[in-house]
């Protein structure tokens, strides 16, 4: 059994290298936490497009399947039967939301690493589930696999007939998958990794030559200690606990605290900019204290070379507030869509602390919206921090930037200064309410001149900026 985590990784990077080798990953429970299934069943329901008699057919063929009465594929007949007659764009869309609201942020960070390291060795891998490509290919892309090996529904002229293509991927099929892969892409079966949670994987298992067991349902267990296969069990996406719900608690009140804590500062001197900062370094340093986050910074000294600036960061999750936070300690402000007035306890804060609200379907005047950004940038000499992408991005991939944060700079006369957060999604993933203890890596990248720019080349200045991140995350445009 590995202890932690980098023996997993050193035991990949003493493999040889080489695409003969094969990495081959079960998906549900192996890459993401729990099954994906499960979030499409919940999104179908919870937005009215399953039936009544579909809920009552599939959950009937789900009773069956798990009393043993059909095999994996009569319950993948049983259940797609519903498809019939449904255009596939309709359900690749609705795929993509799924994978969006619920699934983007139950990839495993360990996961990840892992992938790394397989990629770093310059291994071919591979997913090889049960699941359809809809469950699948969004993750794929998120987390640059090419290839997906899995149970396939049939379609004719872009329309779902209803039928399963046969053989499923599931138990010997998921063996002869890989074997025809294997073939095909000239892996080394007998060489290569399997990553599976199942016993239900245990032919492919038994046919490769590294398999390895990750958060094994307890029948896998027990195979797993009587083969001597390496077993791993990921804690990052665990249920929270009493500590660390604690913990967070802990930090959302200590926005109203630190500005009560603060406010004498504002009543001896009259500086309520004074007061702000205060206010927002205890913040900062209370949060990430409480919460156990640390921050590794690359490039600490280009948070100074200018101020004022616009600081810009991409989005990933509602740690980055406090992140950005303890980066830029002071004189600065924010922007943030109206809604956020409306929310308890951050709504005040944020209106007590002079951020600038602006409705983002207005967008029509957006320039009159900024106009009080530039004033208090030019006027006030404070920076701004926004994020480009206008909202969080549902996992690590960088989203499309807008041009307000660029045409500010530009007509404020201050350059950028591009902050990369790398993982603030796995401490704390979109739609995910409690932060992990972690570390936070950081990368601050050398102001970026806004002196020369102007409206007929914004658009390229923009997608230098961006390229810039691209090249900092190791991310390709798609």
């Amino acid at each position: 059994m590995f202890g932690n985590l980098q023996e997993i990784l050193d035991d990949i990077y003493d493999a040889p290298e080489g695409p003969e080798i094969a990495a081959f990953f079960d998906y549900d429970n192996t890459l993401i936490s729990g099954f994906s299934a499960t979030s499409f069943f919940r999104e179908q329901i919870t937005s009215g497009a399953m039936s009544p008699k579909d809920f009552s057919e599939q959950l009937t063929a789900a009773t069956q399947y798990s009393m043993g009465r059909i095999g994996f594929s009569g319950f993948m007949s049983e259940t797609m039967k519903s498809m019939r007659g449904q255009a596939e764009y309709k359900f690749i869309e609705f795929s993509e939301r799924v994978f969006k609201n619920h699934v983007a942020g139950a990839i495993y960070p360990e996961a990840r690493e892992i992938l790394a390291a397989h990629n770093d060795k310059g291994h071919t891998i591979a997913i090889v589930s049960s699941a359809t490509r809809y469950q699948i290919e969004p993750a794929a892309r998120e987390l640059d696999i090419d290839y997906v090996l899995c149970t396939e529904l049939e379609v004719e002229n872009g329309v779902f007939t209803g039928d399963v293509v046969t053989p499923t991927c599931y138990g010997e099929g998921k063996l002869t998958a890989a074997e025809d892969f294997s073939d095909e892409m000239e892996t080394k079966l007998d060489k290569s990794f399997f990553y599976t949670d199942s016993h239900e994987d245990l032919p492919l298992l038994e046919a490769v030559g590294r398999p390895r067991v990750l958060n094994p349902n307890s029948k896998l267990a027990r195979i797993a200690r009587a083969a001597s296969w390496p077993v791993y069990r990921f804690k990052s996406r665990n249920t929270p606990s009493l500590s660390q719900v604690a913990r967070m608690g802990l930090s959302y009140s200590a926005i109203p605290a630190s500005i009560l804590t603060t406010l004498p500062i504002w009543a001896l001197t009259g500086q309520k900019r004074d007061t702000l900062n205060a206010a927002v370094n205890l913040w900062a340093d209370f949060s990430l204290a409480a919460t156990g986050v640390r921050l590794d910074i690359e490039g600490e000294e280009n948070l100074w070379a200018h101020r004022p600036a616009v600081f810009i960061f991409n989005h990933q999750s509602s740690l980055d507030a406090v992140v950005i936070a303890k980066l830029l300690q002071r004189d600065f402000t924010a922007i943030g869509k109206k809604e956020i007035g409306d929310f308890p306890v951050i709504g005040p804060a944020f209106k007590f602390a002079d951020v600038i609200l602006i409705d983002r379907d207005r967008s029509k005047k957006a320039i009159e919206q900024i106009q009080p950004v530039i004033s208090a940038i030019q006027d006030q000499g404070l920076s701004l921090t926004l994020a480009p992408e206008g909202t969080r991005s549902p996992a690590r991939k960088l989203g499309r930037f807008k041009k307000g944060a660029f045409h500010i700079a530009m007509q404020a006369g201050v350059p950028i200064v591009p902050i990369v957060l790398h993982n603030t999604a796995d401490l704390m993933p979109r739609n995910h309410h409690i932060a992990r203890p972690g570390t936070v890596d950081v990368t601050v990248l050398p102001p970026v001149d806004t002196s020369e720019w102007s409206a007929n080349n914004l658009e390229n200045h923009i997608n230098e900026v961006r390229q810039m991140y691209l090249d900092v995350l190791g991310q390709e445009e798609e």
